[in-house]
């Protein structure tokens, strides 16, 4: 026993490690499951579909034009730095023999701002350093310095806060246009995942009632091969069966491949997985259709579509921005007058120099006075010298066929997009039409495919008790099990219709979002 036991402890942790070996690699060979309710399955669509993202990242693009748009209203701030040197011959007396010298640095800093009119401020501060060996000079070297204040303001073309704002309005219509194609996007995506579900759903429950009839027949050839045996039935009896399990294995494959294609194209909506991986995740749905009877009338229905939908709110977008594109255009239409005024204040300041015998023709420099570029700043923040100027510029094209082709389109696309939005509302009112009319006609047929299931099943039932007593055949019976099956499977359909009925309707009143309780900040963000 000791023997028997000590090869025990050996060989028991080494079966434990070959058994979780063994499992660990059946975990990682078997598929990938997953189990979704249809609410589970729109919003992970709502986080993960791939055509949802890319119209997340428009939205987000749109978003980022206004604030470049809104980047021309910032205060701008410019500085200035240059330098010159010139040489040349003296060209008379009074100058220097052979070659003269000019030296200057210059430096300039200027803020300047948009105003809501059109116009710009500007206030500049000009600074000049020159420094020359001409003969004759007072101030040598001399620094000069200007406080300059200019404005300037269009009178008639690009005018007025909307004309000058045009870059930031159309920056905020087309990120309201992106938004608006957001929740369209939005609303394609949910309808898309419901088909998607309910279709799943319908193949699967499909392949279930085909198994059904294929287990069914198999029993009746079990059952017919035992009866011929003890010579109950002829032996050509048991053909039509086995055909009928030949034809329901061929069923079966098809509703297998049904469930795949149908599997994978809500696994692509919902962006589970690519390639190879997508076919080793399995989904298992945990919804079921229901009859869930709804009143609407078509009045009501059609109001709310108008109200909600987002691909007319696209439209309706569209023409303000047509007409606020007319707006400008007409403006640019009028002549070009602008206004500018100019206030400037000089300051000078330097090396005064002191001749002998206060001759400067003399060329003999005694002594001077310094100075700097900080007193011609001071002299010029005193404001001792009065210099404005106002001026007023009239352009007056001769012929603007630019601005007369740009007034041209945008008067034409204002009329398409308003006959489109009549269009657009019309197509609408009629999908909202076919919605209810629908789902009064799928709430119709669930009705009658139910009470046709019953029917098959009591038949089947009666089939059976009748062949039990001889009073029917293996034909009439197995007849009777594709009848229930057909029943059954078109029951299962009608549900099915009926419920996309419903995803239809909310989708074409523009109601899943609100539904839902969508946030459109959250949509597209793992």
């Amino acid at each position: 026993m000791k023997i028997k036991s000590g090869l025990l402890k050996m060989i028991i942790p080494g079966l434990l490690v070959v058994w979780l070996t063994a499992a660990l690699a059946a975990q990682e060979s078997s598929p990938q499951e997953i189990s979704l309710g249809l609410e589970e399955a729109i919003f992970r669509a709502l986080k993960q579909n791939l055509n949802l993202v890319a119209e997340v990242y428009s939205t987000e693009l749109a978003g980022q034009s206004i604030s470049r748009a809104k980047e021309i209203y910032y205060p701008q701030l410019d500085f200035r730095y240059g330098a010159d040197r010139t040489e040349q011959p003296s060209t008379w007396w009074i100058q220097s023999a052979g070659i003269y010298t000019t030296k200057v640095h210059s430096y300039q800093g200027a803020l300047s701002q948009r105003i809501p009119l059109g116009g710009k401020l500007s206030l500049s501060l000009y600074n000049y350093d020159y420094d020359t060996n001409q003969r004759g000079q007072l101030l040598n070297p001399y620094y000069q310095t200007e406080l300059r204040i200019d404005f300037d303001q269009p009178l008639l073309k690009n005018f007025g806060p909307k004309i000058a704002q045009k870059e930031i309005i159309i920056a905020r219509q087309n990120y309201s246009i992106s938004e608006a194609q957001l929740k369209s996007q939005i609303l394609d995506t949910i309808y898309q995942v419901e088909e998607a579900y309910w279709n799943l759903v319908l193949a699967q429950e499909n392949l279930k009632v085909k198994q059904q009839s294929l287990q069914l027949a198999r029993d009746e050839l079990a059952k017919t091969s035992k009866e011929i045996e003890v010579g109950k039935q002829a032996a050509i009896e048991i053909l039509n069966v086995q055909a009928t399990v030949t034809q329901r294995e061929a069923d079966i494959v098809q509703a297998e491949a049904d469930v795949k294609i149908a599997e994978n194209r809500l696994k692509v909506i919902l962006n589970l997985k690519t390639g190879p991986e997508l076919q080793a995740v399995k989904v298992n749905l945990k919804d079921r259709p229901e009859f869930k009877p709804i009143q609407i009338g078509l009045e009501e229905a059609g109001q709310i579509a108008l109200a909600n939908r987002p691909d007319l709110q696209v439209n309706n977008l569209t023409i303000d921005k047509n007409r606020f594109n007319l707006e400008v255009a007409r403006n640019q239409l009028l002549p070009q007058l602008d206004l500018n005024f100019s206030y400037r204040s000089p300051g000078i300041s330097g090396d005064y120099l002191i001749y002998q015998d206060d001759n400067p023709f003399s060329g003999v420099i005694i002594g001077k006075i310094p100075g700097s570029t900080w007193n011609s700043f001071k002299d010029a923040m005193k404001f001792l010298y009065n210099n404005w100027s106002l001026n007023f510029t009239l352009t007056i094209p001769v012929a603007d066929l630019v601005s007369r082709s740009n007034y041209a389109v945008a008067r034409t696309e204002l009329a398409q997009s308003l006959a489109k939005q009549k269009a657009q509302e019309q197509q609408a009112l009629l999908e909202v039409s076919e919605a209810v009319n629908n789902i009064a006609t799928y709430a119709k047929s669930v009705d009658a495919y139910r009470v046709a299931r019953e029917f098959a099943e009591k038949n089947l039932e009666a089939e059976n008790r009748k062949l039990a007593v001889g009073l029917s055949s293996n034909y009439f019976v197995l007849e009777a099990q594709d009848r229930l099956a057909n029943a059954r499977s078109n029951e299962l359909r009608a549900l099915v219709n009926y419920n996309l009925a419903l995803a239809r309707l909310e989708k074409v009143l523009g109601t899943s979002l609100t539904n839902r309780n969508i946030n459109l900040m959250e949509v597209g963000q793992k």
